[in-house]
């Protein structure tokens, strides 16, 4: 292997573009300083003509067997009314997946991020035990087949293994969640031998650690395991206020909202991030921002499950970083999640550029970095950027699709972030080695053939057992 100097028409810079800019990248997969002077021979060359080229997006945020119930659940007769009954629809679909299936359904997910521009995923791993309920002989099985699934793609993957120990306070146990149940001792113990026999792979594998909810994982838990976090250097991730029912269920245990009850305990920090924070007060961003942690957005599954509206404009006012993640696969488009984040507001207010006037940086540019550094941060990662030091991990646009015709230099970042269609991305790289290339993964005709005969199963089944 040799260093590869990157030489695309138009070059992301400073929240904009540059015109015959290049960046060099080490045979290991990171941006180095950008060449200067004559090439040298140990040199490779390549050329991107017609093309941009950008950071990759990072989704913080992801169910993966989720994919496998788009379009199931959009009735009120299958799923119900709200987000509560929705949830009987997802468990469903959860127990139907042998190990050989959440393989297969997580590459296909993960793929569709890839042709979205894609480069690293927060996986949000909740599903730990066979069907009936009892552990498998290795109880890591199920997240080994989500990072292997990963690894089949390219993408580079944070292993977010979650904590799920009960289905609410002074709940019965949800029939739907026994896939999910673990103790704490059992949770971390698991966590510990999944790192260590994960310690050989390649940095395309991360870990963190994720408490699901606050009604999922009782406080003294909860501390327990946000300290062996800590202890381990990983970020910290938990659903947070998604629904007012979830914030009532906090005050009747606790006496205090979720946001409150962690700033109380100092379980908050610049390692926390909040997915969702969607039905928080002013005074609950204020304690966010005073903690430095991050807020997971995810839009476009916020309005498919009808949760709500991040009130992004007080976040960003407040200084708190917003990264976005795509959830529950109902849409995998990271620019769509960013423009939405805009978007929700003009429809709630009937104001136009909500976003624009909070600080200096534009309004494009302020989306993108959602898109990308505030998502790297989310998950530990030196990436969402093109500087020396970051990982390797990039994109290109054709400058000559229909949706960005028309561009210069100066608008096309707003163009991009506003108006680009997926199918403009032709290149997807990772840690230095193309894993899309000119609109084409090699394994993806292999992988969604896989992943239809899954399908298939999964929903065979589904109506035998309605028609039984």
């Amino acid at each position: 292997m040799r260093n590869t100097i990157y030489r695309p028409e138009l070059l992301y810079a400073d929240g904009g573009f540059i015109a015959n800019g290049e960046v060099l990248v080490s045979e290991d997969g990171q941006f180095l300083e950008a060449p200067q002077g004559v090439d040298k021979p140990s040199t490779q060359i390549v050329d991107l003509p017609g093309k941009a080229l950008l950071p990759g997006f990072v989704n913080v945020h992801s169910h993966s067997f989720q994919r496998l119930i788009r379009g199931k659940s959009e009735s009120r007769i299958v799923s119900g009314k709200d987000f509560w009954s929705w949830r009987g629809t997802m468990y469903h679909a959860a127990s139907q997946l042998e190990p050989q299936d959440v393989f297969d359904v997580a590459r296909m997910a993960f793929l569709e991020m890839v042709l979205a521009g894609t480069t690293t995923v927060g996986e949000f791993h909740y599903l730990h035990n066979a069907p009936n309920g009892e552990p498998y002989d290795d109880p890591n099985l199920l997240s080994k087949q989500v990072i292997a699934a990963a690894q089949s793609v390219g993408i580079r993957i944070v292993l977010l293994r979650t904590a799920y120990l009960r289905s609410g306070h002074e709940l019965p146990q949800d029939p739907g969640q026994i896939r999910c149940f673990e103790s704490t001792s059992a949770f971390l113990k698991n966590m510990s031998t999944l790192i260590h026999d994960c310690s050989t792979t390649p940095s395309e594998v991360r870990f963190g650690v994720a408490p699901h909810s606050v009604r999922a994982v009782p406080l003294a838990d909860l501390k327990k395991i946000a300290a062996w976090s800590r202890a381990n250097n990983l970020p910290l991730h938990m659903h947070v206020a998604e629904q007012i029912a979830e914030n009532a269920a906090c005050v009747r245990e606790y006496g205090s909202t979720p946001v409150q009850l962690l700033s109380r305990e100092k379980l908050l920090g610049p390692d926390f991030t909040t997915v969702h924070a969607i039905h928080i007060s002013t005074d609950e961003i204020a304690m966010l921002a005073e903690a430095n942690a991050t807020i997971c957005s995810c839009p476009t599954t916020e309005r498919n499950l009808g949760d709500g509206i991040i009130a992004a404009d007080h976040v960003m006012a407040a200084g708190i970083r917003i990264g976005l993640g795509s959830d529950s696969q109902a849409q995998i488009d990271p620019l769509e999640d960013a423009r939405e984040l805009e978007y929700h507001l003009r429809l709630e207010q009937q104001k136009r550029a909500i976003l624009d006037p909070i600080t200096a940086q534009t309004l494009a540019s302020r989306l993108f970095d959602c898109t990308t550094v505030h998502g790297a941060r989310a998950l530990a990662i030196p990436g969402g950027t093109l500087t020396p030091g970051s990982f390797a991990d990039f994109f290109t646009v054709d400058l000559n699709d229909v949706s960005i015709a028309g561009h210069s230099p100066e608008d096309l970042l707003p163009i991009i972030v506003f108006a680009l269609n997926r199918s403009a991305i032709r290149d997807v790289v990772v840690n230095g080695r193309f894993i899309l290339h000119d609109e084409k993964h090699v394994l993806q005709d292999e992988i969604v053939s896989r992943y239809k005969e899954t399908h298939r199963k999964v929903w065979q089944n589904t109506r035998r057992s309605d028609s039984s």
